[in-house]
């Protein structure tokens, strides 16, 4: 057997799942319906400074690897040079053993640098350093050139309400073979547990939407017309990072009450914060509705948890976990709130605690309305579960408490223009699971239809959801 650890039948433990991924999954097209890519970057197809820039600049999952593997902050976030950050992560990497930053690594230096012979290791460090940021300087390792490599038909970034998305017009201006489209993540516009940072807020919104905000119609209305704004620009999804669904009982009163307060910079008390997110979580989801987007909810982080780092480096470092939020209820209840009018538009619910998989997969189907297929959809496994074990743990009960078959499959959720290796982990990863059970007898031997359910897993079905080529 080859010595060569990232081979082409990595992870493909089997006959059959070789023969669904070669010849039914690898051959698809990517959609990443939801990452963090900055699109400036896209738009100005930059090219890497070295290795460093594409693969550690906010990386906070290697970061999180190489404080636990005992390095300063200096190599990871300070003002060590990128050469001397590369090295820590060399050094970091052997003991990354049976962690996914083990194989996302190696997978990475496969794809797209070609790199499969060596291990990144100390000894490793400074040759695969001189080879990658070789490889950096041609055309197709830009921004643009990465994103070609991987064949990836449309890329979702997150973006604010009041981004005036210049980026994406340049993009569509000069358009380079990908849909770049921009997401609507509105969770500025609810977080009033700090009014101070909220005055600004509604400032940028003011000044985004030219309109003067002296109530909460007026906020509405200003939030509304940059929603439509971002629709005139192509945007057909929203999304949404919360703790947990927000569907606390509230009367149009008590909402223009306490944004009375807010405006007058009053401390809220912890019922009128969770009454004024679920005043707001129902208008975003009405105003998705109204144009046929779909609805992200991802749940379940607990952030900023380190708040001597955190003051230090800011959100988005390395400094978050899984939460063990109530969910149930709430998220019941925000659904049927929508549902109860026909107002739900199309969702895509992302749990972050495991403990959570078969809660999300059941309370799916208690709001499928045959209109369409997968209308509400079991996210793919998110953050710290986009591993092996948490990914099949998510296939599994999305099997057996709906339909595998039309859920809509993988995204990278990353900032890393290195990652789209995670689509081809996750096709590795399912077409092994189907195999297996092929050949334990509990599928059909039928390489026609499982190889059917692959392609649309892997594509066709991410492709049917969404409303991005009307």
């Amino acid at each position: 057997m080859s010595n060569i650890f990232i081979h082409e039948n990595f992870l493909l433990t089997n006959k059959t799942a070789q023969i669904l991924y070669h010849e039914h999954a690898s051959k698809m097209p990517i959609i990443d319906y939801h990452c963090h890519l900055p699109v400036n970057e896209i738009a100005e197809n930059i090219k890497f400074k070295n290795i460093t820039h594409v693969w550690l600049y906010g990386d906070h999952y290697k970061w999180r690897a190489m404080r636990t593997n005992g390095v300063n902050e200096k190599f990871i976030t300070g003002n060590a040079s990128d050469k001397e950050k590369f090295f820590k992560w060399a050094e970091t990497v052997p003991y990354t053993i049976k962690n996914p930053l083990y194989h996302w690594t190696h997978m990475e230096l496969k794809k797209p640098f070609g790199i499969s012979d060596k291990l990144l290791n100390p000894e490793t460090a400074e040759e695969i350093w001189n080879r990658c940021n070789e490889l950096l300087q041609q055309d197709d390792f830009s921004t643009q050139g990465l994103i070609k490599q991987w064949n990836v038909e449309v890329i979702c970034t997150t973006d604010d309400p009041v981004d005036s998305l210049e980026y994406h017009k340049k993009i569509k201006e000069k358009p380079f073979g990908t849909k770049v489209i921009p997401a609507f993540r509105p969770d500025k516009a609810m977080a009033v547990e700090n009014i101070d940072e909220f005055h600004k807020y509604l400032k940028k919104v003011e000044e985004a939407s030219n309109i003067s905000i002296n109530n909460f119609n007026d906020f509405i209305t200003a939030i509304r017309k940059r929603h439509d704004y971002f629709h005139e620009n192509d945007c057909r999804l929203s999304d949404h990072g919360i703790e947990t669904a927000y569907a606390e009982d509230y009367t149009e009163n008590e909402i223009k009450l306490i944004f009375e307060k807010i405006l007058a910079k009053k401390e809220l008390t912890q019922i009128e914060i969770l009454k004024f997110k679920s005043a707001m979580m129902y208008e975003f989801g009405i105003m998705d509705h109204e144009k046929g987007w779909v609805q992200q909810l991802h749940i379940g982080a607990l952030r900023n948890n380190n708040s001597r780092m955190f003051k230090t480096l800011g959100p988005d470092t390395g400094w978050d976990s899984i939460g063990d939020f109530e969910i149930a209820r709430p998220l019941a209840k925000f659904l049927d709130r929508l549902d109860s009018q026909n107002k739900l538009t199309k969702t895509i619910i992302y749990n972050l605690n495991p403990a959570d998989n078969e809660l999300i997969a059941t309370m799916i189907g208690n709001f499928q309305d045959g209109s369409v297929p997968g209308k509400l959809q079991y996210g793919s496994a998110w953050w710290f579960l986009d591993q092996k074990s948490g990914i099949e743990k998510q296939i599994d009960a999305l099997s057996n408490m709906s339909l595998l078959s039309r859920f809509i499959g993988m995204l990278t959720d990353s900032r890393s223009f290195l990652s789209y290796s995670r689509h081809d982990y996750f096709r590795r990863i399912l077409c092994n699971i189907l195999g297996e059970e092929i050949e334990k007898g509990l599928i059909p031997n039928d390489i026609k239809l499982v190889g059917k359910i692959v392609e649309d897993i892997s594509y066709n079905n991410a492709r049917n959801y969404f409303d991005f080529w009307n």
